[in-house]
């Protein structure tokens, strides 16, 4: 399985990072398009849909991404820093901070398709847009949020194997401990701490280390909250797309709770122009 997850991975991050800063537009866009469609695929898969739900809910994700994606791609000609889409990113912070720990809290079992459906687009719509955006602003900088994701999970895993003591939530996922997080915690402090130093904009350095800090909590609660969902579904992935790694879900879940906040925090308190 480790050899299968490595090689997955080496194939993967060169064909990542070669659409990240070369593709053009367009072929971005329906990237994150098909990732969209697919992970909506995944999601009824967890919600146990009917196959009629779910080619429904595969058509409307395909038309509603497609749209919200142009008309992302049309504002962002004119700014890349449009504030056209903030509402979304509004939403999806306020669902990852305020709503998912309820729902991790009380354990909740959501069985009405329609509620489903909605709480997917919410987990899906804003990353694909966030993607999008913060391609537009700066690929190295999509790319310096994404490796604090990839550092905090990575943080985690070795910290909690070497001192884990005490459990996170050992009814959703057994491995997660304390001492996990505080390794997370860590090793981003360190991280955000090295990307101030190289970073010339007051204005992004005064609000780096703390942005990078609560993404990596929340990054934590977008993976306790997918492990929750599949445990409820009785499955282990999300899908089997990626051998040794599972479904898209799975690669994205700290993802989806972590890039919406990202772009928000850079729309809100950044401006290039100080």
């Amino acid at each position: 399985m480790l050899k299968t997850r490595i090689l997955t991975a080496v194939i993967i991050l060169p064909l990542f990072l070669a659409a990240l800063f070369y593709l053009q537009d367009i072929f971005w866009a329906t990237l994150l398009l098909v990732l969209t469609i697919i992970g909506s695929r995944e999601w009824s898969n967890l919600s146990k849909f009917s196959v009629r739900n779910t080619t429904l809910y595969m058509v409307l994700t395909t038309l509603i991404g497609g749209e919200l994606l142009f008309l992302l791609s049309e504002a962002i000609k004119v700014d890349p820093y449009t504030s056209d889409f903030l509402w979304i990113y509004v939403v999806s912070v306020f669902f990852w901070i305020v709503g998912v720990p309820l729902f991790l809290k009380q354990f909740l079992v959501i069985k009405n398709p329609i509620l489903l459906m909605f709480i997917g687009w919410l987990v899906l719509m804003p990353i694909c847009l966030a993607l999008y955006q913060l391609r537009a602003i700066s690929p190295a900088l999509l790319l310096g949020f994404m490796v604090t994701i990839w550092i905090s999970d990575t943080a985690a895993y070795f910290a909690g194997r070497a001192w884990g003591k005490h459990k996170l939530a050992a009814i959703i996922s057994p491995g997660k401990t304390w001492e996990g997080v505080a390794g997370a915690l860590v090793a981003v402090l360190l991280y955000g701490l090295i990307w101030d130093y190289m970073v010339a904009e007051a204005s992004l350095m005064t609000m780096l280390i703390p942005l990078l800090l609560l993404m990596a909590v929340l990054g934590i609660i977008g993976d306790l909250f997918e492990s929750l969902i599949k445990r409820q579904a009785g499955m282990k992935d999300s899908g089997n797309i990626l051998p040794g790694h599972g479904g898209i879900l799975d690669r994205i879940d700290a993802l989806t709770s972590t890039l919406p906040l990202a772009i928000l925090a850079l729309l809100i308190f950044y401006s290039p122009s100080l």
